[in-house]
């Protein structure tokens, strides 16, 4: 995409693969604000790298406020407090993500043994 195309709405959902709704739902809570012209909206670079942010950050596991605030630190550059916050949340996320990896793990051990115990009572 080159710096000047806008992306209609239909395209900004295909493009980061979001429902319809999703997208009216971040621009209601403000994380998105697209160009309107009548009843259409269309999505300059500014919100295409907002979209961006907002997908990892989902990806990541960030509530939507979180975003939020990760968004406007963006756009003023941050503040040192704003830094030191967001280094505290990722902190607690990666603390998160370990102790689902951890769960994740040993569920798949134990749905292991269980098959490897009933592949066995199938055995000739």
């Amino acid at each position: 995409m080159s710096d000047t195309r806008r992306l209609s709405f239909k395209e900004m959902c295909e493009a980061f693969e979001v429902t319809p709704r999703t997208l009216r739902y971040y621009e209601y809570i403000e994380l998105l604000a697209p160009d309107r012209e009548g009843r259409s909206r269309f999505y300059g670079p500014r919100e295409v790298a907002r979209m961006k942010l907002i997908m990892r950050g989902r990806k990541f596991g960030f509530q939507l406020e979180d975003i939020r605030q990760w968004l406007e630190m963006r756009d003023s550059d941050g503040t040192e407090a704003q830094m030191r916050t967001w280094v505290e949340m990722a902190d607690r996320q990666l603390l998160e993500l370990a102790e689902q990896r951890r769960q994740l793990d040993e569920a798949m051990e134990e749905l292991r043994s269980l098959r490897d115990e009933t592949a066995k009572t199938l055995a000739p």
